[in-house]
C-alpha cells in the first residue's frame, strides 16, 4: 500500500498495478487531464507534475515528468498537479504572470510550463536568468517561444506572494511525517517491493533476482510507456536513506547510488567544476530531479552522460550482494552492450570518486540541442602533465562504442610524450583504432570520430591557450 497527499487529500491505494504511471493514474483514474501527454518520455515536460516531500523542518518541492514516473514514487509525498493552484477561486500568481506575459498559446504545453514555474518560484529566491532557463529546459513550447515565458518567470519569483501552499506547509509537513513506510504494491499480477534498508534490499534482490530495481525509474519506465512491455516484478529502492547519502571520507567521496542527480550537483559542481558544468546539462530538471548516478550507471547505456567522466576520474564502485561487499574499477564493471560486471542479485551501493579535482579534468558533451537532449558524443579528459611530459593520461568516451569505453591506444600515444600539438596529433589519429562508432539518427560514424578528434585538439586548446596568453603578457 502506498500512501500519500494529493494536494490536501491523503490518499490510500492498496490495489493498482504498479506499472501504472503518475500520468495514466491521474487521467484515467481521477479524472485530472490537466496535466497532458505529449511524448511519453520525459522530451517535452507537458505532463509536468510537482512533488513535495519533507527536507528537515521544510518542505521540498520537486518537478518531475508523470510518464516516467510510477506511482509508488509517490509514497510519503504531496502530489501537486496544475488543477491544485487555484486560489479562491483565483488565478495562482504563476498562472497570471503566464495570461499578463502572454506565455501561452496553443495551451497543450502550458500546465507543464506553469509546474515547472511552479516549483521555481516556491524552491528559488530573486529571480535568475540562468536559473529559470534550468528549470524551463525540460519544457517544450512549438507556438509562442520563449521570451514571454521567460518574462513570465521573473514576474512569478519577483512578484511572489503567499499562497495556500504557505499556508499549509507546517501541517503538510506534519501529515507527511506521519505516513508510515510502504507496503508492497500489487495488482493485476504484478507486484512492487518497497524494502527501507540495505538489508532488506539484499534480502529481497537474492531472492529474486528477475526483479527489476526503481530507482528514479526515468529509464526503466519506458519499457512501459514506449515499448509497450509489462514489470511483473519490480523492488522500488526509493524509501532506502542509506542509498542516498552522500559525503566526503579522507580523500574520497562517496555518492549514494540512489540519490538524485540534482542532489548531487552542488558537491560534483564543488569538488570537480567540470562535472558540475555537464550535469547541468544532463537531460532536464524533471529527469534530474528523479534520475540517479547508480541507476545511470547501472542501465550500462552507451550514451550515458556519466560514465566517461566517471572513467576518466578512476571510479570505483562499491557492489552489495546479500552479506556481502566488493569494490570494482569502473574500468571493469562494462562488460558488452548492456552487460555488465553484476552478478544475479547484486547491486551498486555507492560510486566512490577522489575527492580532489585533477587540475586538468574536462569533460564536453556534443548533442543536438544545448539541454534536454541526449549525447551524440561524450568526451572526458584527464591528463597528468610533470615538466611539459604527460606522466598519465585517461580519456573516455560516450557514444562512441557498444560500451562506454577508455580510448586506450590514444591514451598509450600519449603517455611519456611532450605536450606538443604534434603529439595531440598522433593521438587523434589513435582514435581511429580505438573506436568504430555506428551511424544512427543521432549522428554517422564518421561524424562521431571526426567530433571525439575535435574534443582532443579541444582539449588541447583549453589547457594551452591560458599558458600562452601568460607568456605572450611576459613578452609585452
Amino acid at each position: 500500500m502506498i500512501q500519500f497527499l494529493l494536494n490536501q487529500t491523503l490518499k490510500n491505494e492498496r490495489a493498482i498495478d504498479p506499472n501504472t504511471t503518475v500520468l495514466n493514474y491521474l487521467r484515467r483514474d481521477l479524472g485530472r487531464c490537466g496535466t497532458k501527454e505529449g511524448c511519453a518520455s520525459g522530451d517535452c515536460g507537458a505532463c509536468t507534475v510537482v512533488l513535495a516531500e519533507p527536507d528537515g523542518e521544510q518542505l521540498r518541492y520537486r518537478s518531475v515528468n508523470a510518464c516516467l514516473t510510477f506511482v509508488s514514487a509517490l509514497h510519503g509525498k504531496q502530489l501537486i498537479t496544475v488543477e491544485d493552484l487555484k486560489q479562491q477561486g483565483e488565478l495562482h500568481s504563476v498562472q497570471q504572470a503566464m495570461v499578463d506575459c502572454h506565455g501561452s498559446q496553443c495551451g497543450f504545453c502550458t500546465p507543464g510550463f506553469v509546474m515547472s514555474m511552479f516549483c521555481l518560484q516556491k524552491n528559488g529566491a530573486a529571480y535568475q536568468r540562468e536559473q529559470a532557463q534550468q528549470a524551463l529546459a525540460g519544457n517544450l513550447c512549438r507556438c509562442t517561444g520563449y521570451r514571454p515565458i521567460l518574462a513570465a518567470a521573473q514576474q512569478a519569483c519577483d512578484n511572489k506572494t503567499p499562497d495556500s501552499f504557505d499556508h499549509h506547509q507546517q501541517q503538510t509537513l506534519q501529515r507527511l511525517q506521519a505516513i508510515p513506510a510502504a507496503t508492497p504494491l500489487a495488482a493485476a499480477g504484478k507486484r512492487c517491493l518497497q524494502p527501507q534498508t540495505l538489508e532488506e534490499l539484499a534480502t529481497l534482490y537474492q531472492q529474486y533476482p528477475q526483479a527489476k530495481l526503481l530507482a528514479g525509474g526515468t529509464d526503466l519506465a519506458l519499457e512501459v510507456t514506449q515499448r509497450h512491455q509489462d514489470l511483473p516484478l519490480m523492488i522500488a529502492i526509493g524509501q532506502i536513506a542509506a542509498l542516498k547519502q552522500v559525503s566526503r571520507q579522507d580523500d574520497r567521496l562517496i555518492l549514494g547510488a540512489g540519490a538524485a542527480l540534482s542532489d548531487l550537483y552542488p558537491l560534483l559542481a564543488d569538488y570537480h567544476p567540470a562535472f558540475g558544468e555537464l550535469l547541468a546539462r544532463f537531460a532536464s530538471q524533471q529527469i534530474r530531479n528523479q534520475g540517479t548516478l547508480g541507476g545511470n550507471i547501472a542501465n550500462a547505456s552507451p550514451i550515458g552522460d556519466g560514465a566517461p567522466l566517471l572513467l576518466a576520474l578512476d571510479a570505483r564502485l562499491i557492489l552489495h550482494r546479500g552479506a556481502t561487499q566488493r569494490e570494482l574499477p569502473l574500468n571493469d564493471f562494462f562488460i558488452d552492450y548492456r552487460q555488465t560486471a553484476l552478478q544475479p542479485g547484486e547491486f551498486i551501493e555507492s560510486i566512490v570518486l577522489p575527492a580532489t579535482a585533477p587540475a586538468d579534468f574536462r569533460a564536453w558533451k556534443v548533442s543536438k540541442r544545448l539541454e534536454d537532449d541526449i549525447s551524440a558524443v561524450c568526451g572526458a579528459f584527464n591528463l597528468t602533465l610533470e615538466q611539459g611530459i604527460i606522466r598519465d593520461a585517461r580519456l573516455a568516451f560516450g557514444g562512441m562504442a557498444a560500451t562506454p569505453k577508455r580510448a586506450r591506444l590514444c591514451e598509450q600515444q600519449l603517455v611519456g610524450q611532450p605536450w606538443r600539438r604534434a603529439t595531440i596529433e598522433r593521438a587523434v589519429q589513435a582514435l581511429a583504432q580505438d573506436f568504430t562508432p555506428l551511424s544512427d539518427f543521432r549522428a554517422s560514424s564518421a561524424y562521431r570520430l571526426l567530433v571525439a578528434q575535435n574534443l582532443l585538439r579541444r582539449y588541447f586548446i583549453a589547457l594551452t591557450a591560458p599558458q600562452l596568453a601568460i607568456e605572450v603578457t611576459a613578452h609585452e
